[in-house]
């Protein structure tokens, strides 16, 4: 089993986090939901529940009426570290959402490489 972290930056800030705090309880419900499923099935949640979208970078998509959220995610072992979140808007993700999840995971590996652990 995988176990969901959400990324922190270096002030402590959690973009996913706080993106989910602030949404309706019923589509925080169903996030929690998948991100739960997320976390039983890793790599192996098929389309279109999930699906890689550039490098390491994957998206779990989760479709609340027609509202469509992306939690964008990439895998550190046995945890999946969420980014952060957003709401799709057009058919294609943005690529400046995928360079922000980038980013993210590059400072994340490089300040867990320093400290040897992996801590968020």
């Amino acid at each position: 089993m995988y176990h969901v972290f959400f990324y922190k930056d270096l002030q402590g800030n959690c973009p996913a986090d706080d993106c989910l705090n602030n949404l309706p309880v019923k589509l925080r419900a169903k996030a929690a939901k998948w991100i739960e499923k997320l976390e039983q099935e890793g790599p192996d949640l098929p389309r279109p529940f999930a699906d890689t979208l550039r490098g390491k970078i994957r998206e779990l998509r989760v479709r609340f009426g027609r509202l469509s959220f992306r939690f964008l995610y990439f895998f550190f072992g046995k945890k999946i570290i969420i980014t952060h979140r957003f709401m799709k808007k057009i058919r294609r993700v943005p690529a400046a959402e995928i360079d922000r999840a980038e980013r993210m995971m590059k400072e994340f590996l490089k300040r867990n490489k320093r400290e040897g652990s992996a801590s968020q």
